[in-house]
């Protein structure tokens, strides 16, 4: 599913003491202690050093902590298409949707178009999506070819 920045977001206001702001490459510490289950958002970056380098990461912080990341996952010359992911237990704080609004705000003062992308079976990211103010433009399928093997997908259940 192909989702494109139109409308305004829901507000959200964490809760007090959380801080949302843009990563700083002092923050790559924060983003390895999100865990391994965080890897995938840090991995076309290259790695977290990297990904808090790049000035296209916005966080929510407590302490120092990180609790939610919204970065450019993949950045085109008209879109940016945005990923996002919470510590799983600081979910349903919306601490997620702070942080991709903040993005979204931003990839428009550049200039560009924020874009999302997810399964149809991804309900969390629909959600998130849709209370950010992304909007469904167009649905895909998309095929694979090759040897048969186990895709794993952050948030996928394991069977």
């Amino acid at each position: 599913m192909v989702y494109v920045h139109q409308a305004p977001a829901m507000a959200a206001r964490p809760a007090h003491g959380i801080t949302v702001r843009r990563l700083t490459p002092k923050d790559a510490a924060a983003v390895v202690g999100l865990g391994p289950g965080a890897a995938w958002i840090h991995k076309t970056w290259g790695g977290p050093e990297q990904l808090a380098s790049s000035g296209l990461c916005w966080g929510a912080f407590h302490r120092g902590r990180a609790l939610s990341l919204a970065c450019t996952y993949f950045l085109g010359s008209a879109y940016e298409n945005v990923a996002a992911l919470a510590d799983p237990g600081h979910r349903r704080q919306h601490l997620a949707l702070a942080c991709v609004t903040a993005l979204c705000q931003d990839i428009a003062a550049r200039g560009r178009t924020a874009s999302w992308t997810c399964s149809r079976d991804n309900r969390p990211s629909r959600l998130l999506a849709w209370s950010a103010g992304f909007r469904l433009t167009r649905e895909y399928v998309h095929y694979a070819t090759g040897p048969a093997r186990r895709l794993a997908f952050p948030g996928a259940k394991a069977a």
